[in-house]
């Protein structure tokens, strides 16, 4: 782990969103998470701001919170974030990724629709933090690898979503360059 500072920010503020059931406040700290492991290629960061991520998304669904196991599925949830928490202030990493880890398999143990929906919104979330690291300059195979998804996963979500039409070679045209040039020496 590489950040460990920053992931145990991200971790202290997303329990806190998850008790105040507030989802843009766990977007917010997978979007800060995701720079890093795009930078550092460090599974540890991608994992958290997967679940984060997803974590996010399932908050939002307030149609959710209608089925009996959603509190409980919270409650755990925030439970395995507090131990990931406590594991990583004491360098314990081996603990730290077992309860994120946990937080993740709690969906095995819903048995109504809504384990489906919580397992779809999990992948799906791999599958968008893969696009932005691949959007940060990482190849398409290292992304798929780091996040555990296949290239056409990656592929194909990349091109829903037009990243790579972004043309960041433009440049200057060459008589907007001389004139630049021109006007550095008057």
């Amino acid at each position: 782990m590489i950040e460990k500072d920053n992931i145990l920010f991200v971790l202290k503020n997303a329990k806190e969103a998850i008790e105040k059931k507030d989802p843009v406040l766990l977007r917010e700290m997978s979007n800060r998470t995701i720079h890093s492991a795009s930078i550092y290629k460090d599974p540890d960061a991608v994992m958290v701001a997967v679940t984060t991520y997803a974590l996010s998304k399932i908050l939002e669904r307030e149609n959710y919170r209608n089925y009996p196991e959603w509190e409980p599925f919270v409650e755990l949830c925030s439970k395995f974030l507090e131990n990931a928490i406590s594991s990583l202030e004491k360098n314990n990493l081996k603990a730290f990724r077992k309860n994120m880890i946990k937080i993740r398999k709690q969906t095995e143990k819903i048995t109504s629709k809504l384990k489906d929906y919580i397992s779809e919104v999990f992948k799906k979330a791999a599958i968008n933090k893969a696009s932005r690291i691949y959007e940060h300059g990482i190849s398409r195979a290292e992304t798929a690898e780091l996040l555990g998804i296949t290239q056409w996963e990656l592929a194909e979500y990349v091109g829903i979503t037009g990243i790579p039409d972004v043309n960041l070679g433009i440049t200057k045209s060459i008589k907007d360059r001389i004139n630049l040039a021109r006007d550095l020496f008057r």
